[in-house]
């Protein structure tokens, strides 16, 4: 800014200076000691801008859930920053756009300085910044060059306002008879209000977006541009120049641009009701803006489809993986655990029964002449056999039971916490179900099977080492079983008579 402007504006009378409110929440600004109690007594000096605090609480830019219902209520909700920032924007500037010479104009800047506080903070959403409130006020002030000379020099700047088209065409116009531009103005004025630095940078390098020094100032500097898509006589045009400049510097696209204008048309009605000031859509912005919402709607249901869509595959392949996992782990025949899922599982089983003392016991099962079968009736009606067999054990065990094919016609029953006098009577008991039970239907009648079984406990009568013994153990009384004629269930334990 050149010396000479600098001089006058320092002798200037009429130079606009923030009210006492505005004057007491700047030094709150600055204070790293402030808390929300002492602005909250600050702000209740003030009827106004306390009634403006309740409302923005209670405005959908906040969306609290319950009724805000007083000024200690809302402060609360809003936090300290945000309460600052927000009284900082209502306060500071409030005179500048009263009635005088060019009041049109100055209530022109007014709205753009509206139309910049809501982009700049959405424009910092959607790029990720938790700082709402103060870019919501650096793009409110970012303009505050423009009301300064109008109040301060109307003589001078209202031609230079009511001659330039655009903002460009103004900041043109600014450095050709004032060397400078409304940018450093309201950074110069920034400084004198002693308002913090971060709004005397952001405010320094609002006209020049190339200057900025992070995404905040960024922010800032293109709110200018999506604000004037509100107010330029080609609406379009504003728009690609705003979409251009923010897709280079901030790497938002033409989707995400959108949204930020329809967010901007959504909140527009309540923050212009806030600072008392109508902010209208044009109807070419309008329909800029309800196309941008279209696509939006469409882009959320394509969005809910293709979530729903892989959410669907997701579970197809669990499906498909729990399939493939349990078909791992089955027998291919007949449907029950096979081997080597059996062994992990009477492994599980042995640690537990031994870690808490419960008995564990294992019935080795054989079907008796099943070869006989095969030779037979072949191979085929075996298989078929092989499978209602299965199918007759499991339903004779409880649900905590376990059932295996071990190899060819031998199976497992696993039974957890059952001792072994209540094993043998289980497995007798499953016996004489299968001996009344055909296993198949031929063409001379009903096909009948036996099986010999061998039950062994761990824990009770003796204890083994490790899970191979134990199979061991019941694999000898199965054997001693065969010996005695078939079709028949012994334990391990002496006196226990054969049946």
């Amino acid at each position: 800014m050149p010396p000479e402007l600098t001089a006058a504006l320092a002798l200037c009378r009429n130079l606009p200076s923030p009210p006492g409110i505005a004057l007491r929440i700047i030094e709150l600004a600055q204070d790293p000691e402030a808390d929300i109690t002492t602005a909250a007594d600050i702000i209740a000096i003030d009827m106004a801008l306390s009634a403006r605090m309740l409302r923005i609480a209670n405005s959908p830019l906040y969306a609290s859930r319950r009724r805000i219902e007083n000024l200690g209520q809302a402060l609360t909700m809003l936090g300290l920053n945000a309460t600052v920032s927000l009284a900082l924007g209502f306060t500071v500037a409030q005179d500048l756009t009263g009635a005088g010479a060019g009041q049109d104009l100055r209530e022109r800047a007014w709205r753009r300085s509206i139309l910049s506080a809501l982009a700049a903070s959405l424009l910092g959403q959607a790029r990720g910044l938790r700082k709402a409130e103060e870019l919501m006020l650096a793009g409110l002030l970012q303009d505050i060059g423009v009301l300064v000379l109008a109040q301060s020099q109307p003589e001078q700047y209202l031609p230079l306002l009511r001659q330039a088209p655009d903002n460009q065409a103004l900041v043109a116009l600014e450095r050709e008879h004032l060397q400078c531009s409304h940018a450093e103005v309201g950074a110069w004025m920034a400084e004198q209000w002693d308002l913090p630095r971060y709004l005397v940078d952001a405010i320094a390098r609002s006209e020049t977006p190339a200057q900025a020094e992070d995404t905040f100032q960024t922010c800032v500097a293109l709110s200018g541009a999506v604000a004037d898509i509100w107010l330029a006589a080609d609406a379009d045009a504003a728009r690609e120049h705003a979409l251009q400049q923010v897709n280079e510097a901030l790497q938002l696209d033409s989707a995400q641009f959108d949204q930020v204008l329809a967010r901007i048309g959504e909140a527009l009605p309540d923050i212009s009701a806030l600072f008392e000031t109508t902010v209208l859509a044009p109807a070419r912005v309008q329909q800029l803006i309800d196309h941008a919402q279209e696509l939006t709607t469409l882009r959320n249901l394509r969005e809910l489809q293709d979530a729903a869509l892989a959410r669907q595959r997701a579970d197809e392949f669990e499906a498909r993986a729990n399939r493939l996992a349990e078909q791992a782990h089955r027998d291919a025949l007949t449907g029950v655990l096979n081997r080597r899922q059996l062994e992990a599982v009477l492994e599980q089983e042995f640690v537990r029964a031994t870690r808490h003392g419960w008995p564990l016991s294992v019935a080795f099962i054989d079907l008796d002449d099943f070869k006989k079968i095969n030779d037979a009736h072949g191979h085929l009606m075996g298989d078929e056999v092989l499978r209602m067999f299965a199918s007759k054990l499991q339903e004779q065990l409880r649900t905590s039971d376990t059932v295996a094919r071990f190899g060819g016609e031998e199976f497992i029953a696993l039974l957890p916490n059952t001792t072994e006098p209540v094993a043998l009577e289980v497995v007798r008991r499953v016996l004489a179900s299968i001996v009344a039970t055909p296993m198949a239907e031929l063409a001379e009648g009903p096909l009948f099977v036996t099986f010999s079984a061998g039950v062994a406990t761990q824990g009770g009568y003796e204890r083994f080492a490790d899970v191979q013994d134990l199979l061991k153990a019941a694999d000898d009384v199965l054997y001693r079983s065969k010996n005695l004629g078939r079709n028949r269930v012994i334990a391990r334990s002496p006196g226990t008579a054969p049946a």
